[in-house]
């Protein structure tokens, strides 16, 4: 049994582990490849101005923060 060329250099893998880590391979090309079919996400026309103000977690609006 050979690891997978992105496995750690050096390291025995578990077959359990080498097939993890192909079928997690096999999952990122099919993301991969779907993310090309995808539509690009449409800008926003009557959002806030400035920066996102739920970047923390909580509404932010000159310099109050509202926690819903």
């Amino acid at each position: 049994m050979t690891n997978p060329s992105h496995a750690a250099p050096g390291k025995k893998l578990s077959e359990n582990a080498v097939r993890a880590l192909e079928e997690a391979a096999e999952r990122r090309r099919a993301r991969d490849a779907n993310s090309a079919d995808a539509k690009p996400i449409p800008k926003e026309t009557a959002g806030p101005k400035g920066v996102e103000p739920t970047r923390f977690g909580d509404w932010e609006r000159g310099g109050i923060t509202y926690d819903f």
